[in-house]
């Protein structure tokens, strides 16, 4: 492609300012040349003009994974790094769940939390996700993918009893 290049671009150069002489040299070969020569006969080609193709714009990626025809294909949404139904000791109220996805999170996705049916967090591209000073007592925590702004799947919610250290005061 790289060495077409150069000639695709003289090709459209020149009907633009120059003319097009075909000759025969000794050898019976075709020669063409912008200047016709002395010695011998030489025709002058009349070129077409030339055609512009201008490809169509792409579609966005969402576009191209399905996601506008509804159709979501992650086969494997879900937390784990903790069980259903667990009790979590965290006396400062912080630990971390890993995503499993499949396929791969695709470009323009998120994942983000939601802690007790609410987001929790900012929206990301890691498959592990911290969760900090989460209050003792029963929760559940789902993941859920956006693209955007916009939820297209969210995985089963999970619910587990955080138990910190209790202050005397």
């Amino acid at each position: 492609m790289r060495s077409a290049l150069p000639g695709l671009l003289l090709l459209l150069a020149l009907p633009a300012g120059a003319q097009i002489y075909k000759y025969l040299d000794a050898n019976g070969n075709p020669v063409f040349s912008s200047h016709p020569p002395e010695s011998v006969a030489a025709e002058k080609v009349e070129l077409p003009p030339p055609s512009i193709v201008i490809p169509p714009p792409r579609p966005p990626e969402a576009a191209r994974h399905g996601e506008q025809s509804g159709k979501i294909d992650y086969s494997r949404l879900e937390l784990t790094g903790i069980a259903d139904g667990e009790s979590l000791r965290a006396n400062d109220g912080s630990f971390a769940v890993e995503v499993a996805i499949g396929p791969g999170l695709r470009p323009g996705h998120s994942l983000r939390l939601l802690l007790d049916g609410q987001p929790y967090g900012q929206p990301g591209y890691a498959t592990r996700l911290e969760l900090v000073n989460v209050e003792r007592g029963e929760h559940s925590l789902a993941v859920e993918v956006l693209a955007g702004e916009d939820a297209l799947q969210r995985s089963a919610a999970l619910r587990f009893t955080v138990q910190r250290v209790h202050r005397r005061r």
